[in-house]
């Protein structure tokens, strides 16, 4: 399965980011320093409406955000509310963090991704949304020494870690593309193992992934090797009555835990993306306004 774009993001929301409103819907929260300078994207490039009034720079026959990103970063700062450091790994664009700091406004954040391109629009997006100040945004290959030092902790790590092995699907011509369906640098484990060495005491690793059981027993195994616990799981369903594609998964260190919850997960009821009629299902427009985001 590819990642799934949301049907309301990319260019219905063009050249409306200035606006205070949207198809009746208010924007909220603060206005992004970008509307005043009267930035604009580049060729090739989209400005798209991500949470309020903040946007993100996108290519337009790249990488574009997904449902997938808005749901990590939901399921991420919903569960992990007081966070005052983010980490987040394999970063892309900036999707996933840029969420987080619109939630969380007092936090600090950290993100870490290895490609250039992605790097640079994500750069570009961090000074439209004014976020300089709280936005750390490093070049690299989250598993690399150096990268994070030894002594960093975060209240919440997020991912959205590919879902293939090399070889296991149709490879896409695009780097940016191939990069975010494809394990070029990195499994799941690996972002788990790199999850738990960062992760301060009582901190919330969140994740999405396919909810295959392969897939499944993918996350379970990586998050067992680097001593985390699955407190809770909530399976995502993008056509009411399909089986759930992807799983958002909340994940705390062992040893934060007492030894009696160590062995349980909650399994939540599954979160329905849209009705039997295509209509937006109630809660995840819900969900969407949580995030600043149109219903």
């Amino acid at each position: 399965m590819d990642r799934v774009l949301d049907p309301m993001q990319g260019d219905g929301l063009m050249g409306e980011t200035r606006d205070t409103h949207f198809k009746g819907w208010a924007r909220p929260g603060p206005v992004a320093p970008g509307h005043a300078a009267g930035t604009t994207a580049g060729p090739g490039e989209t400005l798209d409406a991500l949470s309020g009034h903040w946007a993100l720079f996108q290519l337009k026959d790249g990488h574009r955000f997904s449902t997938d990103d808005l749901l990590t970063a939901w399921y991420g700062s919903s569960w992990c509310p007081s966070a005052r450091t983010v980490l987040d790994l394999g970063s892309g664009l900036g999707t996933v963090a840029t969420i987080c700091a619109w939630r969380l406004p007092g936090a600090r954040l950290v993100t870490v991704e290895a490609q250039s391109q992605s790097v640079a629009l994500a750069r570009r997006s961090v000074v439209f949304n004014g976020l300089e100040p709280r936005y750390d945004i490093r070049e690299g290959d989250f598993r690399d020494p150096g990268v994070l030092r030894d002594d960093e902790s975060f209240d919440l790590v997020t991912g959205s870690p590919p879902y293939f092995p090399l070889g296991a699907g149709v490879e896409s011509d695009h780097a940016q593309k191939l990069a975010c369906r494809f394990e070029l640098r990195g499994t799941v484990a690996d972002y788990c193992g790199t999850a738990a060495r960062h992760l301060a005491p009582g901190g919330f690793f969140a994740c999405v992934f396919p909810a295959e059981a392969a897939q499944m027993e993918r996350v379970v195994a990586g998050a067992a090797a680097a001593g985390l616990v699955i407190v809770r799981r909530r399976p995502v369903v993008f056509r009411e009555g399909d089986a759930p594609l992807i799983a958002l998964f909340g994940m705390m260190r062992a040893v934060d835990l007492p030894e009696w919850h160590r062995s349980q997960t909650w399994v939540e009821p599954g979160l329905i993306i849209r009705q039997q009629d295509g209509r937006i299902h109630p809660e995840y427009s819900a969900v969407k306004l949580s995030i600043g985001f149109p219903p």
